[in-house]
């Protein structure tokens, strides 16, 4: 029974074009996470389109077909099993709202696989992704060097990638050596399940065996149930069924929720992971519940659901910590980019710049400055233009991290670590 095995949440964030439907779609088939009929029909449909290559890209792009048909409530989530746990992929490739999709799904994630292709290396879009996983507290990492037939398996090349992707790593304070390499083709299926005759100098483990090494987190279940709602769907027969990563606490069928800011209230009919119903869901867990009183448009993107007992904060004003990534210009009071926290995006407006930190050891370099660039860590205070639930690292980090996105661009990324409530009517 696979549900006894630890559950993990992978994000798969990599450059558009390296590969990761691929890489996700190998991974499921060489797992035995395909139904063999289900295969039949892609390899089937890649011959057709004279597109056989993409045989793996499709079995992760079919889940597109199913939304629009509405079979499936869990888009976003294949699952794949380890011998050692059970994993759910996070955010099916494709979507054109790519670093967006990639902030929600990396701020869910339990571990990541930054995937690069071999021919391009290091791209511009790699420093974002890098610095994204180390802000959004990711801190188990699988650096799969994709492609390695386009390079003849060629050990120099791969060594060049992992010295260039080593540099980065170590800017944003990761341990390049605590994290794996491996070379691999997801096309040809070197070092995903097995180790590959193609890379006789490799000596490491293969992606599934790196999987494997990862530890689960602790999961905050003795916390207040906090659950941000991704989408929500109506399903003839059943009704209103919003979708979300329990972040903490526990969810059952007949408990009282409120959804916030919304301030909304529902009675939980049933909880579904994977098609099945479970008694109860915990932290960590991806599923969609049933709840009874509400109707689709009612709940959607940004909600945060909660025991009535403890609805989820929303904030007046709050003080961050952040790191700026990129800015044309510089960054003043009065600026309002939009920020995403868990799955909400809202327009917040930064009404103090109260200090300047050095990054790597938190000391203070400026108290008011007037402006902060790109590199720059600061303590700032926004005000959210429209209801924003968010919450405070030290209570729940999980709703507590957020990017900053401006102009098709992420400018910062950091998390709440103070907030003034909204006062109740």
């Amino acid at each position: 029974m696979a549900d006894k095995k630890p559950h993990m949440n992978l994000v798969t964030i990599g450059h558009v074009d390296a590969g990761k439907s691929t890489l996700v779609g190998r991974l499921l088939w060489d797992t035995g996470n395909v139904p063999e009929q289900e295969m039949k029909k892609i390899e089937e449909k890649a011959k057709e389109l004279k597109k056989e290559s993409f045989k793996f890209a499709f079995l992760m792009d079919t889940v597109k077909e199913e939304r629009e048909r509405g079979v499936t409530i869990d888009i976003m989530h294949k699952r794949f099993d380890t011998p050692k746990y059970y994993y759910t992929i996070i955010d099916a490739p494709g979507h054109r709202d790519f670093v967006k999709n990639m902030i929600t799904g990396a701020s869910q994630a339990d571990a990541a696989i930054l995937v690069i292709a071999g021919k391009s290396g290091v791209e511009s879009q790699t420093k974002e992704h890098v610095f994204l996983i180390k802000t959004l507290g990711l801190k188990q990492l699988i650096i799969a060097v994709n492609k390695m037939d386009d390079l003849k398996y060629d050990e120099a090349a791969f060594n060049k990638i992992k010295e260039d992707v080593s540099k980065l790593l170590m800017s944003v304070g990761f341990k390049p050596d605590t994290v794996p390499f491996i070379p691999l083709s997801a096309w040809v299926g070197d070092n995903i399940a097995k180790k590959s005759e193609n890379t006789p100098w490799y000596k490491g483990p293969t992606l599934l065996e790196a999987l494997d090494d990862f530890t689960v987190p602790e999961k905050p279940t003795d916390k207040p149930l906090r659950l941000p709602v991704q989408d929500s769907y109506t399903i003839t027969g059943v009704g209103t069924v919003p979708v979300g990563r329990v972040e903490s606490g526990i969810i059952k069928p007949n408990d009282k929720i409120i959804f916030m800011p919304s301030g909304k209230i529902a009675d939980v009919k049933s909880v579904e992971m994977h098609h099945e119903q479970m008694p109860q869901a915990i932290a960590g867990d991806n599923i969609g519940f049933n709840v009874r009183g509400l109707g689709k448009d009612d709940v959607g993107r940004g909600d945060v659901a909660g025991h009535v007992s403890h609805p989820p904060t929303v904030a007046e004003e709050f003080t961050a910590q952040i790191i700026v990534l990129q800015h044309p210009s510089v960054i003043t009071k009065g600026y309002t980019p939009v920020f995403h926290v868990h799955t909400a995006h809202v327009a917040c407006q930064i009404i103090e710049i109260v200090k300047k930190i050095n990054p790597s050891t938190g000391e203070t370099v400026a108290e008011n400055p007037d402006y902060i660039k790109a590199g720059d860590a600061a303590v700032i205070r926004c005000k959210p233009k429209t209801p924003l639930v968010i919450e405070k690292q030290t209570d729940f980090p999980q709703l507590a991290k957020f990017a900053m996105r401006d102009m098709g661009q992420t400018i910062a990324a950091g998390m709440c670590i103070d907030l003034v409530p909204v006062k109740k009517e």
